[in-house]
Order: C-alpha cells, then structure tokens, then sequence
C-alpha cells in the first residue's frame, strides 16, 4: 500500500486568533487547530477542570439504573457486577464494585474465562449466578449485544441493568436498564467513553442519590483514566479532564495494588505512556495467561504484603506473555521469510500451537513492519481461530466480509477482527483472502499519513517541546504530534535491540541530532551513511543524555529528492 504524506495546511489568521485568544505560542495554536478542536471548546481542552464533566443524569436510563441498585441495596439483596477480561473491564468492575460494597451492597464480581467462556454474558454463568441466589447483575465494559441472555436472565427472574459504551444496535436488550450513550435514543452530550467511564457516571449518579461528597467517587478516577487511557478511547472532552486528572492521582495514589504495581514498573514519569506500555500489559497478561480475576484482586487489595504478592505474580505473567509473544513472532518471521510472503498481498499463518492470547499483539507487530493484512490463526475445538490486523487506510472487516463464505463466523472492525475457519479451509481461506485483498489494493487504495506541520533545524528548542508537551495527556483522537523534517543527513546508522530498531545520527546545518526509528530494523539495507533523508517524526527530549538533548523519534522516511 503506498502511503502519502498529507502536511496540513493552516488558516493563518485563524491561527493568530487562537494565539491571542488563548495567549499560546503558534505552534500550539496549530497543534489544536490539527485536532479539530472547535474556537469555544480550546479552553475545556488545554484547562478543562472536573467542574467540567457533565451531571450524569442526562444519559439515558441512568435513573432506572440508580432506582434498581438503591432497591438492590436496601433489600440486601445478592448483586453481581459482571465485566470483561482487558484492562477496561478490570478497572470498571474494580470501582463498580469498591463503590456498591461503600454502600452497604451484598455484592460480588464475575469474570468470564477468555478462552472457554468468551466475551460477554453467556448462558451457564446466568444459571450459576441464579444457583447463587443473584437477583440482580450489572454488567460493565460488556452487555449491549446480550439480546437473548437477558431474556434468558429475566425467564430465571434475575433482572439485569447494562452499561456499557459498545455500538448499538436498533434493538437494544430488554433488560431493566440500558446506560449507554451510544444509544440511538440517547441525547447526552458526550459518546466517546470507555466502559469504565460509564461505570464512572454510574457510580456518580449513585452518589448524588445518596448526598454522598464528591470525593466518594473520585477517588478512583486514577483507575477510570487507567481503562480509559487503555481502551483507546478518543482523549477528548471528558476523556481528557477523565486521564488528566487521573495521572495526577494516579502519582500520589492510595490504591495500595497500583503503588505496588508502580514500584515493580519502575518508571520515572506518570504519563499515557506508562498506561499503554507499563500498566496495561501486566493486567491485560493475567487475562491473556490466565484469569483477569487476579488483576482485580491486585487493584483491591489493601495488604502490602499481598497486594506485593499479586503484583509479582502479574509481572510473571506478562513474562510468559512476552516470551510467547517473541516465539510466535520469530516463527511467523522465519514463515514469511520461507514462503516469501513479503510479496504477497496479505500474511496469513497458522500453527496449532500458538497461543490464541497473544496473537492479536503478533499481528500489530507483523502490519507495522509489512503494511499489509495479517491474520494468525491457532487451533482449538477442531476449529482454526485467529486474530487479524491491518494498516490504517484499508478495512479489514469489509474484506473479510467478502470472504464469509469461507468464514464460519467473524466479527471486529476496520482495523481489527477475530474470526474461525474450518482446519481443512484454511488454504481455501487464504487464496481468497489474498485476491480480495489484491483487487480492493488495485483500486489503488493509499495510506494517508496525516502531519501536523513542517519543521526546521530552528525549531528544535523548547518552545516547540513546551508546546508539544501541553497537548498532555496523548491518546486516541490527540496522538503525540507528527513532523515533516527535510534534508537531513546520515551520519551514522545501526541496528540495536536484536536488530529491531533503527539508531541514527542525523546531520543539519552544523547541529547533530539524535534520531530512533521502533520496529524499522528490516529497513537498514535501504539506507547509507551520507543519505539524505526525509523523516516524519514525534520530537521530544531523550531523557537518558545529560544534559537533555532533541530526540526525532521516526515514523517514517524516504530518500530526499
């Protein structure tokens, strides 16, 4: 797939409105500009406060919810939060929980096992919890599409209260509640939270019930931004006051469970970064490995002793996750290499022994390197199972869609999809898949590269840094700002980390400047020393040099013209 640099192009005038409005330096005006944040909104987006979040009472059917667990509660009655695997379901069922056992609720929490139960509600664990003496469950990150279990569930006199942020469809659940602000019927002003911030506008609507202060339930807005920051939600309106304010408690926070799981991590700083790539694959590990149940049990945990003990055993399992990990991805290498399957339109790969937890990560890692439709399947249930991922600009359930016939089922997105073959269809599929994938590519299809702005040699200082660094928190909908920067010349190149990563000494009129481009270690053989290059780039401060120095982290290149 060819990709296009697309450098956005700015009102110049209304740039200069927003500097001066705002009393911010142009590159940020522009920076705002890129994010399509509108004229009135820029104050909410660089100051927005937790005064600004909305009354939760707007959202659809919030005050059915809230009658039926005040009514749950007073009676005594036997509940159960019902959520998902991932990190978004952990944290929705951990302040879901923690908030309900605040007030006075017999309450407890069921996650279903990844491999043999699946997502969502299901049959066999409504007749256990029905067996249990449940009588009402509330289900978070999870429940929309459940049409025929919450009949199932009402048929057993259990009622069920969803929330959930998943897309709706025309026929919704009929069950007591349906919080969703995805729904068609819903008029509430923000759609985009995690599962999590809608178990958070839950627990706040129960607050208000019960003239509770607001530090009842903000205490855990560390933990909402956590599910929401993982979630990849778009990281604006309240998303953005929700991680905000959320990584600033997140640095002093009581959450005996998260200061253990910090101090194994390690990190320097508290930011989206350490969420993406610290704390959510340890917790998304136990779900992948083992049971997601562990990670709650870490997240309320108030022995140090035992919350140190689950830490360590989260930690071991991310382990597992990346050795498994690295193996498949090695075996798939050492296959596509094989079959010289760089040449073809699509990868698709199986083996019966791969592990059906970490495939979805393989395939990311596999488009980031080939740009092309991967799936990878394992076996299990005399079925071929897999997980697929594509590049931005191509969809890769529109392809698949196409190939249903050789499909038994598949769902997902543009993006990403799981999907079950027949064993024996496995090649059949394949075949068909790489010629859908070649005429929709013959269509010319490109990827389009969005850039926020050009630069120079000169604006490599702090201001630029300063301006980058105020779009703080970065996430789904404000990514870390991307730059076209021209002509530079290579000084010095090397492969490190096993060869998967690209270190580079770049040259500028007289100023050396550090450059590293992940996952870009095949390119080597593209470039020499004294190449001039153009890159498409974050810029911030490598933190490991002292004094701090300019760092390009690359995206992309190609030889200067």
């Amino acid at each position: 797939m060819q990709k296009v640099w697309n450098v956005r192009k700015y009102d110049e005038e209304y740039i200069d409105r927003i500097s001066k409005k705002y009393n911010i330096p142009t590159m940020l005006a522009k920076l705002i500009d890129s994010r399509q944040v509108e004229f009135n909104d820029i104050e909410i987006f660089l100051r927005g406060s937790l005064e600004n979040l909305s009354d939760p009472y707007i959202i659809k059917d919030m005050d059915r919810f809230v009658e039926r667990v005040d009514k749950a509660v007073k009676a005594g009655e036997k509940i159960v939060i019902y959520g998902d695997y991932d990190v978004d379901g952990v944290t929705s069922i951990t302040i879901m929980y923690e908030f309900l056992r605040q007030l006075g609720a017999n309450v407890v929490y069921y996650l279903p096992d990844r491999l043999t139960e699946g997502y969502g509600l299901n049959r066999e664990a409504i007749v256990e919890m029905k067996n249990s003496g449940v009588s009402l469950i509330i289900t978070v990150d999870c429940g929309i599409t459940a049409i025929e279990e919450t009949i199932f569930a009402r048929e057993l006199g259990i009622d069920i209260c969803i929330t959930d942020h998943h897309e709706c469809s025309s026929i919704l659940p009929s069950a007591y509640a349906v919080v969703n602000p995805k729904r068609h019927d819903d008029t509430s002003t923000f759609k985009m939270y995690a599962g999590v911030g809608v178990a958070f506008k839950c627990i706040s609507a129960l607050a208000i019930k019960y003239n509770m202060d607001i530090q009842s339930y903000m205490k855990y807005i560390d933990i909402v931004a956590i599910g929401t920051i993982s979630d990849i939600v778009s990281l604006v309106g309240e998303n953005r006051i929700i991680a905000k304010y959320g990584l600033e408690l997140l640095s002093h926070t009581d959450n005996v469970g998260l200061q253990t799981l910090l101090n194994i991590i390690g990190s320097k700083s508290i930011d989206s970064m350490l969420i993406s790539f610290g704390i959510a694959p340890r917790i998304n590990a136990c779900g992948r490995m083992g049971s997601a149940k562990i990670a709650v049990e870490l997240l309320l945990e108030q022995d140090r002793n035992k919350a140190f003990k689950i830490a360590n055993e989260l930690e071991e399992l991310n382990k597992q996750r990346q050795l498994k990990e690295k193996e498949i991805f090695n075996q798939a290498l050492d296959m596509i290499n094989n079959e010289h399957l760089e040449n073809k339109n699509v990868i698709v790969l199986w083996d019966k022994s791969w592990h059906s937890g970490v495939l979805g990560i393989v395939a990311s890692r596999l488009v980031s390197m080939y740009s092309k439709p991967v799936i990878l399947f394992t076996m299990e249930d005399n079925v071929a199972k897999g997980s697929g991922r594509c590049q931005i600009g191509f969809s890769l359930y529109e392809a698949l869609n196409i190939c249903k016939s050789d499909i038994i089922q598949f769902g997902g997105h543009e993006l990403a999809a799981g999907l079950t073959v027949e064993i024996n269809n496995l090649e059949n599929f394949r075949d068909s898949f790489e010629k859908c994938v070649g005429e929709i590519l013959n269509n010319n299809i490109v990827q389009i590269v969005d850039v926020d702005d050009e630069i120079t040699k000169e604006d490599l200082n702090k201001n630029l840094i300063n301006s980058i660094r105020s779009l703080k928190p970065y996430g789904q909908g404000n990514k870390v700002p991307l730059f076209l920067y021209k002509d530079l010349k290579i000084k010095s190149i090397r492969t490190v980390k096993d060869n998967k990563h690209l270190k580079f000494t770049l040259y500028d009129r007289g100023a050396c400047i550090d450059a590293i481009a992940f996952s870009k270690g095949q390119r080597r053989d593209e470039l020499l020393i004294g190449d001039k290059i153009d890159v498409i780039c974050n810029v911030d401060l490598n933190e490991y040099n002292v004094p701090k120095t300019v760092q390009l982290i690359i995206q992309d290149f190609k030889k200067s013209i």
